[in-house]
């Protein structure tokens, strides 16, 4: 029997692991939440419930029970695909359902239009470099990268809602509605994630492609008489293609921190908006399930990386991991 990969032996660890982290986050958060103050169920029925009301409430929730007790009931539920129920009575699952899909499209649009516009706006810096071109993408990537989401949400607000009146500033969608029913609601969300994960993407590829534009063999194309643009396609493009997919789905993973500001700042209807509509209000239920797949999300994300930058590099793919 062939022995398996010693990457894909470390990979195989790794997920092992990531099973224990997330068990232990999850943990962490439970108690976490159960240490805020208020409670959930008060704030559910008001300030006018009487106490035998209240205390049938948390009977009915089962949050009269201890927190281990609790905490062991969920983690059995979650194993078999449920999600438990809010404080207001809902299946998390449903509150998911229509919110994941949501936020899926949010990042994945802002994903797509960052894939082909840093590797393009990168490796024409690094082409150009000591050039204005390169001065005006290296500042403005700069000034970019050094601003946290929200600021630079306001500040598009500012400009293309407020100022221009071009766009809405808010994405308020009707219940019951995709938020392609109405694409419009959708752009300054996606550009207040794209521009902050476009300046850090960029910086990495035109640092990965200067390098590689000053390689011997890059110089040896030239003087063979291959074009620029064969030189940049051939041997450039190629060369930064496993550090780009890493920066990629790093970038990625960034954008779900920054999506739970950006979906509460535009008011959207994604896991962000929810998470923290949900910490507010102490329901635990939800706050949990949306910790562990955030969390199970991002350790996919990052053993995905691992993955591609073995599938992009002939000396991993061989077996030569030293």
């Amino acid at each position: 029997m062939t022995a398996a990969h010693p990457v894909l032996r470390q990979i195989a660890g790794r997920l092992v692991t990531d099973v224990f982290l997330l068990a232990g986050l999850s943990f962490l958060v439970f108690v976490g939440v159960e240490l805020l103050p208020g409670d959930p169920v008060t704030s559910r029925l008001g300030p006018t419930a009487t106490p035998e009301r209240i205390a049938a409430i948390r009977t009915e929730l089962g949050l009269d029970r201890p927190v281990l007790v609790r905490y062991g009931d969920w983690l059995g539920g979650v194993s078999h695909g449920d999600l438990g129920r809010s404080s207001v009575g809902q299946p998390v699952s449903t509150l998911l359902s229509s919110r994941i899909g949501n936020s899926a499209l949010l990042a994945g649009l802002a994903i797509a239009c960052l894939v082909p516009l840093s590797l393009g706006l990168g490796v024409l810096a690094a082409w150009r470099r000591g050039r204005t071109t390169d001065r005006v993408i290296s500042s403005g990537s700069l000034l970019l990268v050094s601003l946290p989401e929200f600021v630079v949400a306001g500040f598009l607000v500012l400009v293309l809602a407020v100022t221009l009146r071009l766009l809405p500033a808010v994405s308020l969608i009707p219940a019951g509605s995709s938020p392609l029913s109405r694409p419009e609601v959708l752009v300054l969300p996606v550009l207040s994630l794209l521009l902050v994960g476009l300046a850090y993407a960029t910086r990495i590829i035109r640092a990965a492609a200067a390098s590689t534009l000053r390689a011997p063999y890059v110089e040896f194309l030239r003087l063979s008489g291959r074009t620029e643009g064969e030189v940049i396609r051939t041997a450039v493009v190629p060369s930064v293609l496993p550090i780009a997919v890493q920066v990629w789905l790093m970038t990625g993973v960034s954008m779900v921190g920054g999506a739970v500001l950006v979906e509460k700042v535009f008011g959207y209807p994604g896991v962000g908006e929810l998470l923290v509509t949900s910490v507010q209000t102490g329901d635990l239920p939800v706050v949990q399930a949306l910790v562990l797949i955030l969390g199970a999300a991002t350790l996919a994300v990052l053993v995905l990386a691992d993955l591609a930058v073995i599938a992009l590099t002939p000396r991993l793919r061989t077996g030569g991991v030293g």
